[in-house]
């Protein structure tokens, strides 16, 4: 006896050739392309929107971000361009490599060695000027 197709997968080939049949170039989307379209906010702004502006006995606007880069490796660096946005942030608020790479390190701990792989991938790519684009 043959096993049944997975339902999952079969649900999943429906959903791609609906979006092939409503669009042929969605084949050829990646979301990489909207990166581009986010504007990197100056380190002043950050600093007035999400750090010492707000609550100026709180956190500044560097910290918060450290806080995000770690959250977003923990969840599994699964929202890529989330943390090349966040590292980009970071860069400009005036973080060090060294200062990103030991967040996402410390990430490790909570989120295990596979989510620090790829979140120190995405930070590379950044830091390097390939997510850039």
């Amino acid at each position: 006896m043959s096993d049944p197709a997975n339902p999952f997968e079969a649900m999943m080939k429906m959903g791609q050739d609906w979006a092939k049949t409503m669009n042929p170039a969605l084949e050829a989307f990646t979301p990489k392309g909207f990166e581009a379209l986010m504007p990197t906010m100056s380190a002043d702004m950050m600093e007035q929107f999400m750090g010492k502006g707000l609550s100026p006995e709180g956190l500044d606007a560097k910290t918060r971000l450290l806080l995000t880069l770690t959250g977003l490796t923990i969840q599994g660096a699964q929202a890529e361009s989330q943390i090349r946005l966040t590292v980009r942030h970071l860069v400009e608020a005036g973080a060090t490599k060294q200062e990103i790479a030991e967040t996402i390190a410390q990430a490790a701990m909570f989120g295990g060695v596979p989510a620090m792989s790829k979140a120190m991938e995405l930070a590379t790519e950044v830091l390097d000027g390939e997510g850039t684009s």
